[in-house]
């Protein structure tokens, strides 16, 4: 625990050589998921409140229905075409449910998260709800692979109904069950359709290559699969969470608020002015 009054010598110092920085001096018994949270702000701000958030968003539909047609007029084999896309932040916006945990001092939650399930208030992002349905209408076939958990199954249903995304029903609804890792029910889908695109804001979304336990194995799975950003993957923009955010932490995402924020701001690449 670092003391008020060395705290005060190290400020006074900095301040007399003329540079200062002036990190979190996080301590376990002080710093709060509540302090912790305030770090989503910008991200969900960013989120709910910008127009480029939105283009984004209409810039990887548009893209996905070019390469969807481009994929489709070239086909020429015995199996239906099908898509495979995740489903939170990649076609339904949970950013009501990151804003939600600002100003409180809790975070990510099974039962919080759960209630937002279950409450089906998510929204479709820009150009989703378009893009699929132009898929169906050409004939190919949806396949929603997300994570949540098979007990958020009504209420992930309603949500995609209620919003108009087409082919939901327990065929093309892929809800986690025994694993989180997706590359069995990709496999699955693969038996029976060829997969045109796989959409999504998680690398794992994509390819077992993505399968990593390390931002280095995750850098270098990037640069392996690069030529099929933008073909046959398409990643959809998500700040707020995901599997890197694990990979800061080494895992370790029973860490204090205090160690996560330490995490969190190490592995910033700051500027450095001349002196």
């Amino acid at each position: 625990m670092v003391s008020a009054t060395l705290r005060t010598l190290v400020v006074s110092t900095a301040l007399v050589a003329g540079s200062i920085s002036l990190p979190a001096w996080a301590e376990d018994s002080s710093y709060t998921t509540k302090d912790l949270n305030e770090q989503l702000v910008m991200a969900n701000l960013w989120m709910q409140a910008s127009a480029e958030f939105k283009a984004l968003s209409y810039q990887a539909f548009n893209l996905a229905k070019m390469r969807f047609d481009s994929y489709a007029n070239a086909h020429s084999g015995t199996k239906k075409i099908a898509i495979v896309v995740d489903a939170d932040e990649t076609i339904i916006d949970n950013s009501a449910y990151e804003a939600w945990l600002v100003g409180r001092n809790e975070g990510y939650s099974g039962k919080t998260w759960g209630e937002w399930m279950n409450a089906a208030e998510a929204k479709a992002l820009p150009g989703a709800v378009d893009f699929l349905s132009y898929v169906a209408q050409q004939g190919g076939e949806i396949f929603y692979l997300t994570n949540r958990k098979v007990s958020g199954l009504e209420g992930t249903r309603e949500n995609l109904k209620a919003l108009g995304f087409p082919q939901v029903d327990d065929e093309h609804l892929m809800l986690r069950t025994t694993t989180s890792d997706k590359e069995p029910r990709r496999m699955k889908v693969a038996e029976k359709y060829d997969i045109a695109l796989l959409m999504g804001d998680n690398l794992h979304d994509f390819s077992k290559d993505f399968n990593t336990k390390s931002l280095a194995q995750s850098y270098a799975a990037v640069e392996k699969n690069k030529a099929l950003f933008g073909t046959q993957f398409i990643i959809l923009p998500n700040p707020t969470y995901g599997d890197w955010e694990g990979k800061v932490y080494d895992g370790n995402w029973g860490a204090s608020a205090a160690e996560k924020d330490k995490m969190r701001k190490a592995h910033l690449d700051p500027w450095q002015p001349k002196q």
